[in-house]
């Protein structure tokens, strides 16, 4: 089913007779454009198109009629007007507590019905007073689409990579990067990173996907993550790897078009140091989509949980594609409390997110992670919430070997000089966080000293360290036992 987009909701609403439109964007230069070019469309001849502000009153064209700011003055003056015609209005939202805006407005309703005079009201926030829900048809006007943003990279890209402009597969990436952007957002996003750089290239990539960061800094509850792993970094998780690098071009506009199914989301469960957030961060760059952290204290910290919550949802939808990392989500279900209950907005977020996980529309891969994973409820574990549920184990022997390779190199020792197989025969039971943190505050001694890191270092530091699996024998096991048969290993055997 294709996609109806803002001009076109906007003319099957006028070809329905609705007099009272109310669109919901933030984007006024584009819907006054759009409303303009049907002035002179959607009739056989062209039709006035007026726009009122409560700074300018009506204005049409160029001229300007008086005493019209006030927002009763200018509903007058519209229903004394005669003929077809549109009418834009910018700044009523504010004025729509008042009992004779909204009397003026539903006498509009009936006045205009039939008549072909359209009233158009337009806010970035949907408020509409009770008494005038019956008369008012909302439309929302979407955010540029892939062709909209490639028309207007047509134009931009000249300007700064020459008359050739962007090839054709960088324009359609960028395009992809640059979704979930306003017009005004993106020619700002592509002045600011290409005017003093003209080269499309990686680093410049991330630029614009850091740009995202602007939109969620506003909301206060999602944090932009920059791609600063890559797979590489994690030891080990084969079969998560594996994964999902045969998923990696899922979100390309070549796998969209031949209509590869879209990943909704996978959920990393385990043993805490084991990978799962190192592992998310990986993704961002492997996928080249940024990455969103939900931070739930935040949201819990709000007046309005459930509000904050939906409204998260919504701006990661808007940023699409996108991933978003869920950290200890058990802790988003139930408070991290063992019977879930108590707080009742609890269940209704958790009812919230089961539900836009099943219907959301919007290029958005969730990455969940979880520790204390008895307290996920079923719901969220079956089938068609999350594509696959990982059980992230004790690294293995190998995996131990490989997270010491990983770390030793980000040390700037000679891994040649090490017997990591010794070391990761010495480890066994350490998560990969305690390897690394071993790794570290060794090279810290060794730098302290003046001298290079030597596997003697190393030694002394593991002898010294106490693993986690050996102080949490108990949970540890319980959790291997839960997961046993309700998740994929995310290692290898």
């Amino acid at each position: 089913m294709s996609v109806v987009r803002g001009p076109e909701r906007i003319r099957r609403a006028l070809l329905g007779g609705y007099p009272l439109l109310y669109i919901v964007s933030w984007e006024e230069g584009r819907v006054e454009r759009a409303i303009a070019a049907l002035a002179q469309k959607f009739y056989e001849k062209p039709v006035p198109f007026s726009v009122w502000s409560c700074v300018d009153g009506i204005v049409t064209g160029t001229e300007r009629l008086p005493d019209t700011a006030d927002p009763l003055k200018a509903l007058d003056a519209i229903l004394a007007a005669s003929g077809p015609g549109f009418f834009l209005m910018k700044d009523l939202t504010a004025f729509l507590g008042k009992p004779e805006v909204v009397r003026r407005l539903r006498d509009a309703y009936r006045a205009l019905k039939g008549k072909g005079r359209f009233l158009v009201l337009m806010s970035p926030r949907l408020v509409i007073p009770e008494d005038l829900k019956k008369e008012v048809y909302v439309l929302d006007y979407d955010l540029p689409d892939e062709s909209e943003i490639l028309f207007l990279l047509g134009h931009l890209g000249k300007r700064y990579f020459g008359e050739k402009g962007l090839s054709e597969a960088d324009a359609k990436k960028l395009a992809m990067a640059l979704k979930g952007l306003t017009q005004d957002e993106t020619e700002h996003v592509v002045s600011r990173v290409f005017s003093r750089r003209p080269v499309f290239d990686d680093e410049a990539y991330f630029e614009v996907l850091a740009e995202k960061q602007q939109a969620t800094r506003k909301d206060g509850v999602l944090e932009f993550v920059p791609p600063r792993f890559s797979l590489a970094d994690v030891g080990g998780l084969e079969n998560l790897k594996e994964w999902l690098v045969k998923r990696q071009n899922l979100f390309t506009k070549e796998a969209l078009d031949a209509g590869m199914p879209v990943p909704k989301g996978i959920l990393l469960m385990g043993v805490s140091g084991c990978g799962k957030s190192l592992s998310v961060k990986a993704i961002s760059a492997l996928w080249n989509l940024p990455l969103f952290r939900l931070d739930m204290n935040l949201v819990f910290g709000t007046e309005n949980p459930e509000q904050t919550f939906h409204r998260a949802l919504q701006s990661v939808e808007s940023l699409s594609p996108a991933l978003l990392w869920i950290d200890e989500i058990e802790m988003a279900i139930t408070g991290g409390r063992e019977a879930g209950g108590g707080d009742p907005s609890l269940g209704r977020i958790f009812s919230t997110f089961l539900t836009w996980m099943q219907e959301k529309q919007g290029l958005v891969f969730v990455a969940a992670t979880a520790n204390r994973i008895h307290l996920l409820p079923a719901e969220i574990i079956r089938k068609g919430r999350f594509d696959q549920v990982f059980f992230l184990d004790l690294p293995n022997e190998n995996e131990r070997k490989a997270i010491f390779n990983v770390h030793l190199k980000k040390v700037g020792a000679d891994v040649s000089l090490f017997d990591v197989v010794f070391l990761s025969k010495a480890t066994k039971g350490f998560v990969g966080s305690e390897i690394e943190a071993a790794v570290q505050a060794a090279a810290v001694e060794a730098f302290n000293q003046g001298r290079k890191l030597t596997e003697d270092d190393m030694s002394k530091m593991l002898t010294a360290t106490v693993p986690l699996s050996r102080t949490m024998d108990e949970q540890i096991k319980a959790i291997k036992s839960w997961a046993h048969d309700r998740a994929m290993p995310a290692s290898k055997p």
